[in-house]
């Protein structure tokens, strides 16, 4: 774990904060606010997640490599609600729940931008997690 690790995940949770209040803003929500569970409400499990991470990380028990996987699932799993074949909140359609087109260019700018924080930190915590495992590299971190 380094301190620019850290901050990468506290710009990742940052942006999640901030995409979780759009959906609300949206009125793109599930249960706990609304109705039935879906992936709004799904999505909501990865703060207990970066919680128990990262007391488990200042104690020397997870490392990159747990960081590695919860940023490629939460950059997978937005995507694919997203943008992918099954997106069920597609992007495109994001900023006609907005009034002014400045606050739908913003909304989609935030999923962009968390998109790419989570892309970029994995490929980070890869790095981290290859230089870790020494000559063997990549094959053993992902064992």
């Amino acid at each position: 774990m380094t301190p620019a690790l850290y901050r990468l995940i506290g710009a990742a949770t940052a942006l999640s904060v901030a995409h979780h209040v759009d959906h609300i803003l949206r009125g793109a929500t599930g249960w706990p606010l609304v109705g039935d569970a879906n992936p709004f409400t799904y999505s909501l499990f990865v703060y207990p997640a970066i919680a128990v991470g990262l007391v488990l990380s200042l104690r020397g028990r997870v490392g990159p490599r747990f960081w590695s996987i919860l940023s490629v699932g939460g950059a997978l799993f937005v995507t694919a609600i997203h943008v992918g074949p099954v997106a069920g909140d597609a992007v495109a359609g994001i900023p006609a729940h907005y009034a002014s087109p400045l606050a739908g260019a913003v909304a989609v700018a935030l999923l962009v931008a968390f998109v790419g924080v989570l892309a970029g930190t994995f490929l980070y915590e890869l790095r981290l997690t290859r230089r870790s495992c020494g000559p063997r590299g990549l094959t053993d971190a992902v064992r």
